[in-house]
């Protein structure tokens, strides 16, 4: 049997998937899409033990919250980590391009790699992967789709459609 827990928190954007081990949050699924996630056979529904989480992002979806300070457990690479570090510094509202967030982590060539990692980010919301956007200020892919990641922008105060890149250099 799995040592995964994991409990449903309810949102403004559906019913979001909180799982990880041993208190740490390492996925936030979302309803549906590319992002959705389902409960595995093997893992305990345990409402209690992600308490914080549930509390913390409760009180960034009613406006109260703009920074996260969670136990966090991501698994990815090194180049991934990296880039998920550095999203975390994007500040609430803003937003940075692809490239932008490939010169700040010192990898200016490495832009579809960013977005590779920022698809694979398994702490969306938390690890606000929807303040990346396309070079031109268009609004790109995201896991739970763009009418959520046009929510969570206006949610934190940023444009909905940004015309205006967060320069992080």
């Amino acid at each position: 049997m799995s040592d995964t827990r994991y409990t449903i928190l309810p949102s403004p954007i559906g019913p979001l998937l909180l799982a990880g081990m041993n208190e740490r949050l390492a996925c936030i699924g979302f309803p549906a899409g590319k992002g959705a996630v389902a409960p595995k056979p093997d893992w305990l529904r345990d409402d209690a033990v992600f308490a914080e989480a549930r509390a913390q992002l409760g009180a960034y979806f009613a406006g109260r919250l703009t920074r996260f300070d969670l136990d966090l457990d991501p698994r990815g690479t090194p180049f991934q980590r990296a880039v998920w570090d550095e999203l975390t510094r994007i500040p609430p509202g803003r937003t940075i391009s692809y490239g932008a967030l490939a010169r700040r982590i010192g990898r200016p060539s490495a832009s579809r790699a960013v977005g590779a990692a920022n698809g694979a980010n398994p702490l969306p919301i938390v690890v606000p992967c929807h303040r990346v956007i396309g070079t031109n200020g268009t609004l790109t892919g995201f896991a739970g789709g763009l009418e959520t990641k046009r929510f969570l922008l206006a949610l934190e105060g940023g444009p909905e459609a940004p015309a205006d890149q967060f320069d992080l250099l």
